[in-house]
């Protein structure tokens, strides 16, 4: 069971490094955010096939319908939770975003204890409570009054993002990340229909394949796998450490200095997962010893 653990954290967090350059080649590009949906959307849906393909070839047909409706809801739900956050940061303030994000952690533990009754050991919940508040802090500098629409879409998509999660953990013997092609297609269809087929500059492109082709389809199956061998409360929880490395990264390459309450926020949101992890591998140890 302890093994299982240490998989299950190893995996989301590999996928969360994975995706920190989100942040930062979003920001380099100059594309309208319909047109950089459409593009993220498309090029998702061929990274995601070719990948899913190559780990299952004759096998991928089967996998996909062992994944049955649930699958299809994991599908669903990541096109919405992809779309909410683009369009909420369209419409609001980004720290207005990022704090309603950052709730997704709790959002998944309570679906968890609703609806199919798992329980967080006392030590997640203190984890959990110190990685959303300081979270909230590196976001409290972007505060700004927003749309309304901006902040439910932000809602949408934090919910979405947990339900995700949650869905797929219900059912660790199926491998939902094979459904996500057939989300990011739906995104790209949408996108399609508001007008976001369009071709961006050259520079432009090479940034968004580099992001959708290499980064993200390799961090979002290993997220959407993590759920199989940990709480999706716990995944969504390893998601923080985007906004810390992200924002790192951001400031070492475009030179955009966070203020002093954020560093303060990404401190203890790295902290906190920090002696998390550490507390998981010391158990896991112990584990071990107990049975050698």
């Amino acid at each position: 069971m302890q093994t299982t653990r240490i998989k299950g954290l190893t995996i989301a967090a590999l996928g969360v490094l994975f995706i920190v350059p989100d942040a930062l080649l979003v920001k380099i590009t100059s594309v309208d955010p319909v047109v950089f949906l459409f593009w993220r959307g498309l090029l998702l849906a061929i990274s995601f096939f070719v990948i899913s393909w190559a780990r299952y070839r004759s096998r991928l047909v089967p996998e996909i319908r062992k994944c049955g409706r649930k699958g299809l809801f994991c599908a669903g739900a990541f096109a919405i939770s992809t779309l909410g956050f683009v369009v909420g940061m369209k419409n609001t303030a980004a720290g207005n975003v990022l704090v309603i994000l950052n709730t997704a952690p709790v959002i998944a533990a309570v679906i968890a204890w609703a609806v199919w009754k798992e329980t967080l050991p006392l030590r997640t919940w203190v984890v959990i409570l110190v990685c959303v508040t300081g979270a909230t802090f590196m976001a409290v500098g972007e505060f700004g009054k927003g749309d309304p629409l901006g902040l439910l879409m932000a809602v949408v998509a934090a919910t979405a993002l947990a339900s995700n999660l949650n869905v797929a953990r219900s059912k660790p013997d199926s491998d939902m990340s094979v459904m996500l092609m057939f989300g990011a297609l739906v995104l790209a269809g949408v996108a399609a229909l508001l007008g976001g087929a369009q071709m961006p500059s050259a520079r432009d492109f090479f940034f968004i394949a580099l992001l959708c082709l290499v980064f993200l389809p390799t961090a979002c199956i290993l997220i959407q796998i993590g759920p199989r061998y940990i709480p999706a409360a716990e995944v969504s929880l390893m998601l923080l450490l985007e906004t810390v490395f992200g924002s790192f990264l951001v400031w070492l390459f475009l030179g955009e200095v966070p203020p002093k309450l954020s560093l303060v926020g990404g401190v203890l949101v790295f902290s906190a997962l920090a002696v998390h992890g550490w507390t998981e591998v010391s158990r896991y140890r112990k584990a071990r010893v107990a049975v050698d």
